[in-house]
């Protein structure tokens, strides 16, 4: 599996370029959001590591341009900042995962580990409710030609949704399904439920997510509601 670590404090990279290879992991170290993207740009990875704060161009803005350019490669962000502000814009421009600083070695590593797992996963399968379709192993939600980019545990979400459509899903069974090496709480999967539904509605979808986590959530086609 080969990976590019963005990061721009040296001794931090070489520290975790030495433990990834440890771990068997081939790595390309990038000091800036620049040299990043020329490497995500001209060569092909398994998982994408970018710091937010880096000179020249922020992981933000790599992610960004990479995204616009359909490079569906999954990315974790590594960031200083703990706002949520911080994450929702990573996540909305389609980073998978993020991990905030300071941060065991041990998290990172099972933050790395589910990420190019997640990455070779999907087959190619589509699902097809409503006027809504996801596309699972390229990641993307679209609705009447307009499409958005989903994140991993997004894409988990919505699969589940959209291959029982009309079913009652509860809380227990999104904490097992996205249960990889880190905690799933139910805030975790209340936020990603949001996120969906602004997803579903920007594209405006004839599909909602309905309930509450005490009783469970289920995909609703607009059209089959009768008043």
């Amino acid at each position: 599996m080969r990976l590019l670590l963005a990061e721009d404090e040296k001794e931090l990279s070489n520290a975790l370029v030495t433990i990834l290879k440890l771990k068997g992991y081939d790595v390309d170290a990038a000091y800036d959001g620049e040299m990043a993207q020329e490497r995500i740009l001209s060569q092909s990875y398994d998982g994408l590591i970018l710091d937010i704060m880096m000179p020249k161009k922020s992981g933000l803005e790599v992610l960004q341009e990479i995204r616009e350019r359909k490079i569906l490669t999954p990315v974790l962000l590594l960031t200083a900042r703990a706002e949520v502000e911080d994450r929702v814009e990573g996540l909305n421009l389609g980073a998978d995962d993020y991990l905030a600083k300071p941060f065991v070695m041990a998290e990172l590593l099972a933050r790395v580990n589910a990420l190019v797992r997640r990455g070779g996963e999907y087959s190619v399968q589509t699902y097809n409710v409503g006027n809504t379709i996801l596309k699972a192993d390229g990641m993307e939600l679209s609705v009447d030609g307009n499409s958005l980019r989903l994140a991993g545990k997004e894409v988990d979400m919505l699969s589940m949704f959209m291959g029982n459509p009309g079913r009652t899903i509860k809380l227990s069974q999104f904490v097992e399904r996205l249960s990889d090496e880190e905690e799933v709480t139910r805030d975790m999967i209340e936020l990603y439920i949001s996120y969906l539904r602004n997803k579903l509605e920007s594209l405006h979808a004839n599909v909602r997510i309905d309930g509450n986590a005490e009783e469970g959530f289920t995909l609703v086609v607009l059209s089959l509601i009768h008043i």
